[in-house]
């Protein structure tokens, strides 16, 4: 407990300064993850049936992002590493993400 209440403080004065509610971002980041999984759903079942992937490829996109979104359009004054941090943070997850959905295509069309 001694450790739990500082580290609240702290992530709590990271939110104040630069303009972002840390609660509010986690929320988001937990929130869009059904989201994000239903839409690599529906890409790979448009994807099985011929179907156009745009519109689920794009959902999925915006799903993956949205924290972050919310992080780059309502901070204020937010150290420019930060900026670097989370590109590579997505980079890393989307060709993650593209892997897997990548897998799970080949298995679909093995299947067929």
């Amino acid at each position: 407990m001694e450790i739990i209440e500082p580290a609240y403080s702290w992530l709590m004065g990271l939110g104040e300064n630069y303009g972002v509610n840390p609660i509010i971002f986690a929320v988001i980041y937990v929130g869009a993850i059904p989201f994000f999984s239903l839409s690599i759903v529906w890409l790979t079942y448009n994807y099985k049936r011929g179907v156009s992937i745009v519109l689920p490829l794009l959902s999925a996109m915006f799903f993956f992002i949205s924290a972050y979104l919310y992080l780059l359009i309502a901070g204020e004054n937010v150290p420019w590493w930060v900026y670097i941090i989370v590109f590579v943070i997505l980079l890393t997850g989307s060709w993650t993400t593209y892997k897997k959905i990548r897998t799970k295509i080949t298995h679909q069309i093995d299947d067929l």
